[in-house]
């Protein structure tokens, strides 16, 4: 297995690379999303090997060097493709300054990684544990194959005269799903990033025709919204934010369908609804993503858990002080400082 950089004629094909993996690539792998982490001074390597393409970001860490991230990556589809890759990715890690990697592959939790020389650690993307729907049959089809509960809200949302649809990215739309999105972390308990940094994310997916904002109406007032992203053959349900008096069953359904249809009209065969609770822990209504879990399973009732996050040790001391200590302290301090994720 032989690892390197690039060429700048690959980077710029690169969605289109990605999206070829064994796995069929992942959107965060994308070009887009590496572009926007640059702008909290993130640096993106592109990276080829005989396996699969994908990206890191680099960040430098005084005293210890560059540490290196890889969202939802690399695309092996084996343990055994993870170790080799592990191994390749770690001597060339080396030479440019790297002492630790974390990496996220989509590997069904239920592989054993325990022999491999990584580290596990806490996952930075929360749909290490989601829902799929299959897009890949006919509109009818993925309605009729929908779990009885989804299929439902989506009818009852039609009959009771919930509209949803495809809005343009305009300030003032912006501004009404950031108003909607803080509602909806502040009843559920979670922080969101600052305004400038969805309308940047949003702006540079709908600049490269990947990404739609939505919105759903009752009796004109918007009642939810949403916005997705496509890649290849793969749509995920970036962000979701709705009203907390609820005025209208099934808004959020129908706004999904909405986006299940204009993911499929892309190319989409596989929707992700992008994180609920782990599998053993679905239907325990203490766990923070419960409520997502519930609407999120009226859809499709299978949840799909992966192996979660690991770190490579490139360099064992540092990594190994990295991991118990430094990286609590700076993700901490950052956050304190930016008010958002370090990552």
């Amino acid at each position: 297995m032989k690892l390197r950089f690039a060429t700048d004629e690959e980077i710029a094909d690169w969605n289109a690379i990605v999206s070829v993996n064994p796995t069929g690539g992942n959107i965060l792998q994308g070009k887009e999303f590496a572009q926007q982490k640059e702008l909290a001074g993130w640096t993106a390597r592109y990276i080829v090997s005989d396996v699969c393409a994908f990206m890191v970001l680099e960040k430098k860490i005084p005293l210890l060097g560059n540490v290196w991230y890889s969202p939802k990556g690399p695309a092996v589809s084996s343990a055994e493709e993870l170790e080799k890759l592990a191994a390749e990715l770690t001597s060339f890690a080396h030479t440019q300054g790297v002492f630790s990697i974390k990496i996220e592959p989509e590997l069904d939790h239920t592989v054993d990684l325990s022999e491999l020389a990584l580290i596990k650690t806490k996952p930075v993307q929360q749909n290490y544990a989601t829902v799929l729907i299959d897009l890949s049959h006919s509109l009818d089809d993925i309605l009729k194959n929908l779990n009885q509960k989804g299929r439902h809200a989506v009818r009852r949302a039609e009959r009771d005269g919930v509209t949803a649809k495809a809005v343009e990215l305009t300030d003032e739309n912006c501004a009404i799903m950031y108003s909607l999105f803080l509602e909806t972390a502040s009843g559920a308990g979670f922080t969101i990033r600052p305004p400038e940094y969805y309308r940047s994310f949003y702006e540079r997916y709908s600049e490269s025709g990947n990404g739609q904002l939505f919105f759903a109406y009752f009796e004109d007032q918007v009642v939810a919204g949403a916005f997705a992203m496509v890649q290849g053959s793969k749509s995920v349900y970036k962000d979701g934010a709705s009203i907390r008096k609820r005025t209208a069953y099934g808004a959020s359904h129908l706004l999904q369908w909405e986006i299940i249809k204009w993911a499929k009209e892309k190319g989409s065969k596989e929707h992700d609804l992008a994180g609920v609770p782990p599998i053993a822990e679905i239907k325990n209504p203490d766990h923070p993503f419960y409520g997502l879990g519930r609407f999120k399973t009226s859809f499709n009732k299978t949840v799909t858990e992966y192996v979660g996050a690991y770190d490579i040790p490139v360099k064992p001391l540092k990594a190994k002080l990295w991991h118990r200590y430094i990286e609590k302290i700076v993700r901490r301090l950052y956050f304190k400082r930016h008010h958002e994720s370090f990552y």
